[in-house]
């Protein structure tokens, strides 16, 4: 029933990037990639068709990334030295969408640079909270990497920890109680729930790591738990009156100042950017594939309603004047999702096209000529204000999902 190793034709690895001056400053970052669109700060996306755009600015922007590890000043002190770890999840969302461009547009530098990466970790993932669906995200890149190049050993430490997990199944409920949590640091929890996948976040960051490495080994257990918890999530999770996903058991009740309930962008945007990559992974004719699409088709409804006049999703998806600034992560997301709907023909009104394609005329304006992502909310959990300024990994990584369905687009 699952697939096997090489589910993608694999592609070559590079010999060597092409130096195009690296920040003296960052001495350990890695050296840039040469982009196939020279003088890009002349070039106006808006004189590029659509699919060229998603090249130039993937591109652009997966550079840019790149050359900026080892000198993530712009990041705020709080969380810059997870965003310095390859292994958390910050880092690792990024490194999802790098493989959805790669996949997509062939490019093998990212390839070379993320198997430099992973080989750099021994395909290692963090530990200390062994349940915790945030530590499994970089479990994505390593499983695809054993897709690309045949390299087993890529996805051996994850099936490791993966089979404890099956041996030690948590046995916790879903509610989000503040009084179980662990405090902050190393081991830091928000509650005990977080054994289990109990917040929107966590249905991006683990459950399509199980159904990849069922993919690679062929065994469908990894698959059958986390198909089970996944379902248990979203069901508690998602609102049928609105079409969206609560972030937490917290929320079920919050009130934003416009009285409308509280469902958070980019907490919605990693549920619905989730969907359409769990589907991609799921065999054809396989049991769950229509429950997966009906809830698709049910969350699109919900957000194609609330896109702004300037093209992006609110922070606060039921209070567009909460935070009126454009927000490009939960954008980013969401514009994939949508994209991808259209794409594979499960959205097929003018008005869905439409509002893809001015959510991607919005992510074009928030890159910068040099492909810095600008209009990023930083690590949160609600609706927080947003700076020009403000970037981060995980919004580079929701542009570059969304660039490999634009690349795809036709007119």
């Amino acid at each position: 029933m699952f697939k096997t190793l090489t589910k993608y034709a694999a592609l070559p690895l590079a010999i060597g990037f092409v130096l195009t001056g690296c920040n003296d400053k960052a001495s350990n970052s890695a050296p840039s990639i040469q982009a196939p669109i020279q003088n890009t700060e002349s070039v106006q996306s808006s004189s590029l068709s659509i699919p060229e755009s998603a090249y130039d600015i993937a591109t652009r922007a997966g550079q840019w990334q790149i050359e900026q590890f080892g000198n993530l000043e712009y990041i705020p002190q709080s969380h810059r030295e997870k965003s310095e770890n390859p292994k958390f999840w910050i880092q690792a969302a990024f490194y999802i969408g790098l493989t959805k461009w790669t996949e997509t547009a062939g490019n093998s530098d990212f390839l070379s640079y993320m198997d430099k990466v992973a080989k750099e970790q021994e395909y290692g993932l963090l530990t200390e909270r062994p349940y915790h669906a945030d530590d499994h995200t970089i479990s994505q890149t390593y499983i695809w990497l054993a897709e690309q190049t045949g390299n087993k050993a890529a996805y051996e430490p994850t099936q490791k920890h993966f089979d404890w997990i099956l041996a030690h199944k948590p046995n916790v409920g879903l509610e989000m109680l503040d009084a179980t949590a662990s405090g902050h640091g190393e081991q830091h929890q928000e509650g005990n729930c977080q054994l289990r996948w109990c917040w929107a976040d966590a249905l991006y960051m683990a459950p399509r790591s199980w159904l990849m490495l069922s993919n690679v080994t062929g065994e469908p257990k990894y698959f059958e738990y986390a198909d089970s918890e996944f379902w248990a999530s979203a069901d508690y999770l998602f609102s049928d009156e609105y079409g969206l996903f609560f972030r937490d058991s917290r929320y079920f009740d919050m009130k934003s100042d416009n009285g409308q309930p509280v469902f958070w962008g980019r907490g919605n945007g990693w549920v619905f950017a989730a969907i359409p990559l769990i589907i991609d992974e799921l065999p054809e004719g396989h049991p769950s594939r229509d429950r997966y699409i009906e809830l698709y088709k049910k969350n699109a409804a919900g957000l194609l309603k609330l896109q702004t006049e300037e093209g992006y999703w609110p922070a606060s998806l039921m209070d567009p004047d909460k935070v009126k600034t454009p927000e490009v992560s939960g954008t980013g997301f969401i514009t994939y999702g949508l994209a991808w709907g259209v794409n594979n023909g499960f959205l097929t009104d003018a008005k869905s096209k439409e509002v893809v394609e001015k959510g991607w005329a919005a992510i074009e304006r928030a890159v910068s000529p040099n492909g810095r992502v600008n209009w990023v909310q930083h690590v949160g959990k609600s609706p927080d204000p947003v700076k020009e300024t403000d970037s981060q990994l995980y919004g580079v990584g929701a542009v570059l999902l969304a660039a490999s369905e634009m690349y795809k687009w036709k007119k």
